[in-house]
């Protein structure tokens, strides 16, 4: 495997190294070793999928809340997504930055999320399946999201959505996620 960082602290591409012979190809998509290594979460509690029947559907973008932050290992077994992080942490150089980049089934090509990061991603194909590596397991109630179309992130989405989710499209500003988040974490004594 190969890390290569992003704009986004702590966050990376994981490139997954195949190795072809007559049958096809063998590769690693994950290593707790390399990946405490370099400092991130090598503990993932829960796997996901997530199947996207049309091209254009947009899932985002969507974080858990402490104490229950979760980093993700996301990567695309179908078809094709662009994939955005948002950095969400209040003492991160990158923090209030997003990232994107395609995934896609062909490319092999992962990408590490750190926790306090929102995620969301626009499929840019029928019949997309993403696959999560979570390091928390699912709380509902402390389930958050933040708008797709902040105008203070401008994220470059490939296009319009064809669909979104009610949920999806009444998701807060980055401004008041980032304020909620303080008032929460002191609260819950973090700060």
């Amino acid at each position: 495997m190969r890390f290569t960082g992003t704009p986004i602290e702590q966050a990376f591409i994981v490139d997954i190294e195949a190795v072809p012979d007559s049958r096809g190809y063998f590769a690693r998509t994950f290593c707790a070793v390399e990946f405490a290594g370099r400092g991130l979460e090598a503990d993932f509690v829960q796997s996901s999928l997530c199947y996207n029947r049309l091209a254009g559907t947009l899932r985002g973008l969507h974080f858990q809340s402490q104490p229950h932050a979760e980093s993700k290992l996301v990567s695309c077994l179908a078809g094709a997504v662009f994939d955005v992080i948002v950095d969400l942490r209040p003492r991160s150089r990158s923090r209030g930055q997003w990232f994107g980049i395609e995934l896609t089934a062909t490319a092999h090509r992962a990408l590490y999320v750190p926790g306090d990061c929102a995620h969301g991603f626009m499929t840019l194909t029928d019949d997309a399946v993403v696959s999560y590596q979570m390091s928390e397991e699912f709380v509902p109630e402390l389930a958050r999201g933040l708008a797709w179309n902040d105008a203070s992130l401008a994220i470059a989405w490939p296009r319009y959505p064809a669909v979104l989710s009610d949920r999806d499209k009444s998701l807060p500003s980055l401004a008041t996620v980032l304020e909620d988040d303080a008032e929460a974490r002191q609260k819950a004594g973090l700060d």
